[in-house]
């Protein structure tokens, strides 16, 4: 929970308990996102030397400081939803480590280097500035191996390596943030613990994997079994509900935190530093998650490198699923934290404004920014059963809180009207707060209640034409679900306590006096 922000609204998406879908998110060797910041201007500059010198350094140093992106032997593809994201498929576990694209720039100038000799600094760094990239096949001298089966050792290799590197990052976030911040007083040890809340705890746990995962090589550096190993430590990942409920208000706090200059003065050197690899407090802290993700999607691998006469064919299903089980559960559970989290911050001006549908609602479809007929941006929240406009407003206990806007819709009430690109906007309906000068009407649906005159509808204005149909797509399945909903309801109204003889009753045709006698006394 896929950072720092560029002030660009990005709406958030959820898939249903039901779903399990989950964009893949790589820990192991892939690009992470990159925040984008002030432009970074590297500077190495050593007493009495020429400013020409420092540009150089600047110049040498630029390559070696950014981290290595490289991928030598990809493992295989995977169903990544980066080009193409099918809609309402993003759970909340994703959805809370996303965030806007991130590029540093390098600000160097055309000049002839000088023909002084670059001075070695005085002390290295104590961390890596480069990501190990080495595959399996590196590591031996020789094998006889089918292509498969090292395939398949890449995939093992890679699952290890990742957890090697998860580990490295967990203990450098512990040594470089916490420790510092709580020493000097940055933060309180409690906002600490609310922001870092149970990192310190997985850290042992994928240490155990690690320590597993290599007793397993032989003395060819190769692995044969390792489903039962998977098997017997996944129920561990279970800590993870904890550590990822927790996200939602950590990034809030984190991100309120970061208004103060001393903090934002300290996390700022330390994404500045070489050890951070360009990255931000936030994407260390969401790293557990994003490994989590990514478990069953190397598992499917080795499933599909695997002969069929191997021992790890019987054990790999079961620990597939296992994983999916856990990974689904973690995302349930975040889904309904981050429900509650935003549930709770709504601030309601009138009594008639607290719907039963949002204290029912477990969990958020999405939310985001859209504006109305009048120009005005609202925050819009699609919760399970209802949907709710509002305005941000100033924070409150440390919380976001957002001022309820008319009157929220039930879900199962809404009809959805989508009005096509390009429709004139005839009778000031849309006091051209849509068109921007024009007449035409752009990324626009109108949503209104059924059977409530009272209410006027809504007409909302996406961002974007994508932004507009994830909209749609949601709301949609929203409707379903919670008519769906109602009408198991109204069919479980019938007390299971009442009397047997009136079930009969009820699914008679009244046109017979006689047969619905006989049925009541029986």
């Amino acid at each position: 929970m896929e950072l720092e922000e560029t002030g660009e609204k990005r709406t958030s998406w959820y898939v249903s308990p039901g779903e399990t879908n989950s964009i893949p998110c790589d820990h192991a060797g892939k690009k992470r996102k990159q925040d984008p910041g002030p432009e970074s201007v590297i500077r190495i500059m050593e007493d009495e030397e020429e400013d020409e010198e420092g540009e150089m350094m600047c110049d040498h140093m630029k390559d070696s400081e950014e981290p290595s992106n490289k991928r030598v032997k990809p493992v295989g593809k995977s169903n990544s939803l980066t080009g193409v994201i099918t809609p309402v498929k993003t759970p909340a576990l994703k959805r809370i480590g996303q965030s806007i694209s991130r590029s540093i720039s390098f600000r160097t100038e055309a000049r002839p280097l000088p023909p002084a000799a670059l001075r070695p600094r005085s002390k290295a760094s104590s961390f890596p500035r480069r990501r190990n990239s080495q595959c399996w096949s590196d590591t031996v001298e020789s094998h006889d191996l089918t292509v498969k089966e090292i395939k398949r050792q890449e995939v093992i290799y890679e699952l290890t390596q990742g957890e090697r590197q998860l580990i490295d990052d967990l203990s450098l976030v512990k040594k470089v943030y916490y420790e510092p911040m709580l020493k000097l007083d940055i933060m309180t040890e409690s906002e600490l613990g609310q922001i870092f809340g149970t990192l310190d705890s997985l850290i042992p746990l994928h240490q155990d994997l690690l320590g597993r995962l290599e007793r397993l090589r032989g003395s060819e550096k190769t692995v044969g079994e390792v489903g039962p190993t998977l098997m017997n430590w996944f129920p561990c990942l279970e800590a993870y509900v904890t550590y990822c409920c927790n996200q939602v208000g950590a990034k809030a706090l984190l991100d309120q935190k970061k208004l103060e200059k001393r903090v934002e003065h300290f996390l700022r050197l330390c994404q500045e530093s070489s050890f951070s690899r360009k990255l931000d407090l936030w994407n260390f802290l969401d790293l557990p998650r994003s490994r989590l993700v990514k478990y069953p999607l190397l598992l499917k691998e080795i499933q599909k490198c695997t002969p069929a006469d191997h021992p790890d064919e019987d054990t790999l299903p079961d620990a597939l699923e296992l994983i999916q089980s856990i990974v689904a559960e973690v995302n349930k559970k975040t889904g309904e934290a981050e429900c509650q989290f935003y549930r709770r911050g709504l601030s309601y001006l009138e009594e008639s404004q607290r719907l039963p549908e949002i204290q029912q609602s477990r969990f958020l479809y999405c939310h985001g920014e859209l504006k109305n007929n009048k120009g005005q941006r609202l925050h819009v929240f699609l919760f399970e059963l209802a949907l709710v406009l509002s305005r941000p407003a100033e924070e409150r206990d440390g919380f976001q809180v957002f001022n309820v806007y008319r009157q929220p819709l039930p879900n199962a009430l809404i009809n959805l009207e989508e009005i096509p690109d390009g429709e004139a906007a005839g009778g000031g309906t849309f006091r051209g707060a849509f068109t921007g000068g024009n007449d035409k009407v752009r990324n626009c649906f109108r949503v209104s209640s059924r059977g409530r005159s009272k209410l006027h509808p809504y007409c909302l204005q996406a961002n974007d034409s994508f932004s507009k149909q994830q909209w749609i797509t949601c709301l949609r399945q929203a409707i379903v679900h919670s008519r769906d909903k109602m009408a198991q309801t109204s069919q479980s109204q019938l007390s299971p306590h009442a009397d047997p003889a009136l079930y009969h009753i009820a699914e008679l045709s009244l046109s017979s006096d006689t047969e619905m006698a006989d049925h009541t006394s029986r």
